[in-house]
């Protein structure tokens, strides 16, 4: 496992891998830049950090590929969220606290298929349809 300060430079100078570039990934990407910023700063990094993951990557952007503004958001309002309500202080033991985060269907509880999956989802941040963010 890859300490949390290495994982953070290799991510931001576009080096991290892209095959283990996965959910987990992501949300431990969320989880500290949350623990280091204010909401909205995080979400700048986060949101300029997958962008050029992303770019270095060759990553197309299309409706069902690259990055996606309500997911990104929703995920990071989730850990947020999370972290308010119980944060142990360590990616590992956050995780252990916290599984929903892990499971990639956690935002299927928010959001339905049509709307997340619309133009409008991907470049622009919407709103739960079906439940409020929430433990």
């Amino acid at each position: 496992m890859t300490d949390d300060d290495t994982f953070i430079t290799l991510f931001e100078a576009q080096q991290w891998p892209q095959e283990r570039w996965d959910h987990r990934a992501h949300i431990r990407f969320a989880y500290l830049s949350l623990r280091d910023a204010l909401f909205d700063a995080a979400a700048r990094r986060v949101r300029d950090g997958i962008r050029a993951h992303n770019r270095a990557n060759g990553t197309p952007e299309a409706l069902d590929r690259g990055y996606h503004e309500t997911v990104t958001l929703a995920w990071l309002r989730l850990v947020r969220i999370a972290m308010d309500a119980h944060d142990p202080g360590e990616f590992e033991r956050f995780c252990e606290a916290h599984p929903h985060l892990l499971e990639t269907g956690t935002l299927r509880r928010h959001y339905s298929r049509a709307h997340i999956l619309s133009p409008e989802a991907k470049a622009e941040f919407v709103d739960p349809d079906l439940a409020p963010f929430d433990l």
